[in-house]
């Protein structure tokens, strides 16, 4: 079916079937999807605070900005609830499938391409108040601090610390928000001069338009010719990383090699997606990484025929933070690229 250009009918085709299609031939589109609210909503938010610029979106492969070209990517799976249920099939979750997590990211994307559009991260007071641009993604150790008051709080994981990018598009995000109240939520910090800094950037763009160049749409999915079965392939090749360490150490610890009734396999299956979520909630990996890595012990436990050695309760608490402090100890080893 890959060769085929008909669309799929979406309430008689199975995953198997729609999964031979290519990407482009889904024919999907923002408008006459919920992302059409959407997007028009984000654009109101604009109009509200005075800014002329609506930053142009389309479909793309995951959400983005491209380096300094102000368009925003939003993936194409958001179009159709069929798309969002394949998604979390492979991914374990699908960003911004909720109004709420939508919003939340294409302000944020828009604080990209605003700062894109109008090239603020050039100006000296930018760069004074957020810091180098130029600051490189790879390298660089994403070690946030989750007290910290420099930084507003909007995307999970403190993202706004980051980059200096992310900083801006975060801080940008909360002021745009008309719900945010940020002049009474960041009272007293010192992100509160970065939310005011944006309030007089506005006003001094006013309802002025940026002179932009032709802006291409990287990652386009209407040009995407792979199936959506390769597509989640190299998804998940890419996403799903060798886990570096010795962890039989580690797992001796939590569990027995001993003969108690329940083995340590049937504990972490029985018991893996509770532990899945509790760690998702502190460590910025995707699920599906967590998920690559629970597998990779329960192989362990495994080949070691390890056993429970404490309750219930107390073993699963040892294990979500096993789990969490090896995820917590990669990301200081690798640091963190966003690219987007």
């Amino acid at each position: 079916m890959s060769n085929k250009t008909i669309h799929p009918d979406w309430n008689k085709i199975t995953d198997d079937e729609l999964l031979q299609f290519r990407i482009r031939d889904l024919d999907v589109k923002i408008n006459d999807s919920p992302l059409e609210k959407r997007v028009e909503h984000l654009y109101a938010e604009l109009q509200s605070k005075g800014i002329s610029f609506k930053p142009p979106c389309y479909l793309a492969d995951e959400w983005l900005c491209p380096d300094q070209v102000p368009i925003i990517g939003i993936p194409f799976y958001l179009t159709q609830p069929r798309l969002i249920a394949l998604e979390k099939r492979f991914m374990l979750e699908a960003e911004g499938s909720t109004e709420n997590w939508c919003m939340k990211l294409l302000r944020h994307e828009c604080g990209h391409a605003l700062n894109y559009a109008y090239r603020l991260f050039a100006r000296k007071d930018w760069r004074d108040l957020f810091g180098s641009f130029e600051a490189p993604y790879f390298n660089v150790t994403y070690d946030a601090k989750p007290y910290s008051k420099r930084y507003v709080i909007h995307l999970e994981d403190n993202y706004a610390q980051a980059h200096p990018d992310e900083d801006f598009a975060e801080t940008f995000a909360v002021w745009l928000n008309p719900d945010s109240d940020w002049r009474n939520r960041y009272r007293g910090w010192p992100a509160l001069e970065k939310l005011e800094y944006v309030e007089a950037r506005i006003k001094a763009i006013d309802r002025t338009l940026p002179k932009i160049k032709k802006v291409t749409t990287p990652w386009a999915a209407q040009k995407m010719s792979s199936t959506l079965q390769s597509f989640y392939n190299r998804k998940q090749k890419y996403l799903g990383t060798e886990f570096p360490g010795f962890y039989d150490p580690g797992l001796r610890r939590i569990f027995s090699e001993e003969s108690p009734p329940e083995k340590a396999t049937q504990f972490l299956h029985r018991h893996k997606k509770i532990i899945l979520q509790s760690v998702s909630l502190f460590v910025p990996q995707r699920k599906f990484d967590i998920d690559q890595l629970l597998e990779k012990l329960i192989a362990r436990c495994k080949h070691l025929d390890l056993r429970l050695r404490k309750t219930p309760e107390a073993t699963l608490l040892e294990v979500s933070s096993f789990v969490t402090a090896i995820l917590g100890s990669i990301r200081r080893f690798n640091g963190v690229h966003e690219g987007k």
